[in-house]
Order: structure tokens, then sequence, then C-alpha cells
């Protein structure tokens, strides 16, 4: 499975992609926003740590998000046009299959709305679990749905498991068979640890001591 973070910040994912495990980024207006830098500054930063940067479209016309897709895709080889699931975003999904553009799909939140942008060409789709489960619903239902689907139809779209909230929606997400999952920095850094880790190491380095001790 693919590891992207989600985030606009430039130095969280140079932090991460030295672990050797980030495939991507993703990011949103609401991230660009949050971290107030330039928008085209950010994403082709990014790109120079990971082969896949979403970067996503504002305009909610098909006109304007072929537009910016045309723009966008023309910024470096590594971005990926993020566009929301609208039935203006299917018309775009369309051209840039067309193009050679890659694609994103946002805001996926039915096994209908996934197989539409499939169909229509999308590169990946992002079903967003955490929006799911913050309605008393559990958003992994969703995935398994898609999944479902994808085996019965082997769509070459990849699965994108968006909004993760903390790290068994990571594991959760693998055991199902998605693509991809997109992670927070917060959750992210939370991966590799194990309370039982922390006191293994804590117990050779004491018992180590001992030996050298000893010497």
């Amino acid at each position: 499975m693919k590891l992207f973070l989600d985030t606009a910040n430039v130095e969280q994912v140079a932090e991460i992609a030295q672990w050797g495990v980030l495939d991507g980024v993703t990011t949103n207006p609401s991230l660009v926003a949050k971290e107030g830098k330039d928008f085209k500054e950010t994403v082709l930063a990014m790109c120079t740590h990971v082969p896949n940067v979403s970067a996503q479209v504002t305009a909610t016309d098909f006109d304007g998000m072929k537009a910016q897709a045309d723009e966008y895709s023309g910024w470096h080889k590594h971005v990926v046009v993020k566009v929301p699931m609208t039935v203006e975003g299917l018309k775009t999904l369309s051209y840039c299959k067309k193009k050679g553009i890659r694609t994103n799909t946002t805001l996926v939140f039915s096994v209908n709305q996934a197989i539409l942008a499939a169909k229509a060409g999308a590169t990946i789709i992002s079903p967003f679990i955490g929006r799911i489960d913050d309605l008393g619903q559990d958003g992994m239902d969703l995935i398994a749905e898609i999944m479902q689907a994808w085996n019965n139809y082997n769509f070459d779209t990849e699965v994108l498991v968006a909004s993760t909230r903390h790290p068994r929606h990571i594991a959760d997400a693998a055991q199902l068979g998605a693509h991809i999952c997109t992670i927070p920095y917060s959750v992210f850094t939370k991966l590799p640890m194990h309370i039982l880790t922390d006191k293994g190491l804590d117990q050779f380095q004491k018992d180590w001591e001992l030996v050298r001790k000893k010497k």
C-alpha cells in the first residue's frame, strides 16, 4: 500500500520523505490557506521530495477546472490534478484522461460516485472516511464496498483512503486492500511507535550497560 502525507507543509514532507516510506502528498485549499504560503511554490517544493503531489483545482465549472488542470499539470511531472466529485468534475476527469493528465477525485462518499469517477478516467479516487465517521457511521464500510466493486470489475483507478484520523484507519485500509492511504502528519508520526518497542529497547540498553560494566 502506498502512503501519502496529507499536508501543505513542505518541512513535514521533507521530514517524512527521509524515512524512505513516503509515496506522495495530498493538498487542498484549506491546508494551503493554513500554511499561508504561495500555492505554486509549495507544490513545486513538494515535488522535489515525492513523485505524486495532488494539487486541487478551485474552479467549480468545467471550463475553469480544465484551464487549471492544464496549468497545474504543466508545473511539474509529479503533479496530480485534484478534482471534486461533481458533474463538472466528471467532465474534467474525462478531459484529463484524454490529455494524459493524472487526476485524483476528491470528496467521494459513495460507491456510485466512485464508479462514476473511475469510468470517467480518474487515476485516483479519494473516499473520505473520517467525515463519514463523524456522522456516526463506519467509514471503513465504504472502503470495503468500493474494494468489492473494484475486485468485480478490475478498475485501473487506485482507491485512496482519505480523512484518516488514527493509526487503526491505516491498518484497516491495508487489510481491505486499498491502494493508498493519505495521512495527516500528526497520525503519520505515530505509525512507527509502540509501547512494547520502547520498553524492549529500554531493557536492551539496561542489559547492555550491565555487560559493559563487567568488562
